[in-house]
């Protein structure tokens, strides 16, 4: 298939994937500012990294699944290919169910942690509380959706995620307007929409037209199975997991400034998602594609790839920028009532898009390095953005700025961890495409 045909191929589906994810996040959001109760918005924004740390497990066997199947596919090793699938779907499940059961026990812990106050306490706990019952099914969603990615599905990822974000979506008004059930009536939505999610995707394995399987007789953690997959989705979950625990970490820094400032940074952030979710379905999309051409050593085709994707990304990400820079103003709107904290949210959102305009190509060259199986690189790059240079960055800018310095960190670090990320795959793939040439 030609470049530009295979990418937008593969890609649209999985940005579409995303905008269905991303509504998905801005619904329960959405709905609860609709009861004019910002208290509500600022729990949601709490209790986001705790929904945010499951995301990254999942990333561990999503990505790390990814990157093996298709480097397997491409050397046409299919059995190879039901044994990684088996393996990432059971120990998804059993990550997943202890993860949930470790947020019930230590709830109280975690919410001191966050920074919850009076205030947002209660409203917190219940949403958590009632959530951590589809952890394992948060997890098994987006395992699913990234695996068939790999195997050429995109568009039957799409659909899987599709449908458990509109049942999501449909539920929620009905929940929290209707039944007047408030921030539990938005995670019993995220509940149902997740077991909902992941019933298509079984039910899609069970047909057995896919060269995948999620048949505990395939499970093995031999063969390399094991840390192929590990090797590749621990870097990257750790990249996520930082992110949950920098967030986190904002937010207890945040609430110095009171519950109103941590709500106009959740709106902003849940704003600077709009560009950043569907540069991840950008990268996500790609990953496989060049994945394919590692395995195949096709570094010609892998270079027109990679250029088209970073061309394609950057355009569109600077054109969707502009849109949330100019309507900033309405868009924090639709979440925040109260004066102070709608001022704050709109200001905050201006700052986080002032880098929004490269996370495509952040993505793309970030899924590139995990196509080329570089483990240490794909380590350096995820823990930097969201850890080693955010965080430090968080502290060093609220001393010297105060909170508007909070808001300032992530920025700084992104425009940092591209040239890291540009720097590493550079390097990565002379090293790779010269041994090819030296070997043939």
């Amino acid at each position: 298939m030609p470049v530009k045909a295979a990418v937008l191929k593969n890609m649209l589906p999985a940005m579409a994937a995303m905008t269905l994810n991303l509504v998905y996040n801005l619904a329960d959001t959405f709905f609860i500012g609709q009861t004019h109760d910002d208290l509500q918005v600022a729990a949601v924004s709490l209790a986001t990294p705790v929904f945010m740390m499951f995301i990254s497990i999942s990333t561990i066997f999503g990505i790390g699944g990814t990157s093996v199947i298709s480097r397997a596919l491409g050397g046409g090793r299919d059995s190879y290919v039901k044994k990684v699938s088996a393996f990432c779907t059971w120990v998804g499940v059993a990550v997943g169910i202890i993860a949930s059961a470790l947020v019930l026990i230590f709830m109280d812990d975690l919410l001191r942690l966050m920074g919850a106050s009076s205030g947002t306490w209660n409203h917190t706990k219940s949403y958590l509380t009632i959530v951590m019952f589809s952890g394992p099914f948060i997890i098994l969603t987006q395992i699913f959706a990234g695996l068939l990615r790999a195997e050429g599905q995109a568009t039957k990822a799409m659909v899987g995620m599709m449908i458990g974000n509109i049942i999501n979506i449909i539920l929620d008004p009905i929940f929290i307007l209707v039944f007047k059930w408030d921030i539990a009536g938005a995670a019993i939505a995220t509940v149902i929409g997740n077991i909902i999610g992941v019933g298509y995707y079984i039910l899609y394995f069970r047909r057995g037209k896919s060269s995948l399987s999620v048949n505990p007789r395939h499970f093995t953690v031999r063969e390399k199975v094991s840390s192929s997959v590990l090797a590749i989705g621990v870097p990257h979950s750790l990249g996520s997991m930082l992110m949950s625990i920098s967030v986190i970490v904002m937010n207890g820094m945040m609430a110095n400034f009171g519950d109103l400032a941590i709500a106009a940074m959740g709106v902003a952030m849940k704003a600077s998602m709009i560009t950043g979710m569907l540069a991840v379905g950008m990268g996500q999309g790609v990953g496989p594609l060049l994945g394919y051409c590692v395995g195949a050593k096709n570094w010609k085709r892998y270079k027109e790839i990679l250029k088209f994707s970073l061309t394609f990304a950057g355009a569109f990400c600077v054109a969707l920028c502009g849109i949330c820079f100019i309507f900033a103003e309405p868009i924090v709107g639709l979440f925040l009532t109260e004066p102070d904290a709608f001022a704050r949210g709109v200001q905050f959102t201006r700052i986080l898009q002032s880098t929004a305009i490269f996370f495509g190509i952040f993505y793309c060259f970030n899924n590139a390095i995990q196509a080329m199986g570089a483990v240490m690189p794909s380590f350096i790059v995820n823990l930097s953005r969201q850890g080693l240079i955010y965080i430090p960055m968080l502290f060093l800018l609220r001393y010297l700025l105060g909170v508007i310095g909070l808001v300032w960190a992530q920025p700084i670090a992104d425009a940092l961890a591209l040239t890291l990320a540009i720097i590493l795959h550079t390097a990565r793939f002379r090293r790779l495409s010269t041994k090819t040439e030296h070997n043939s």
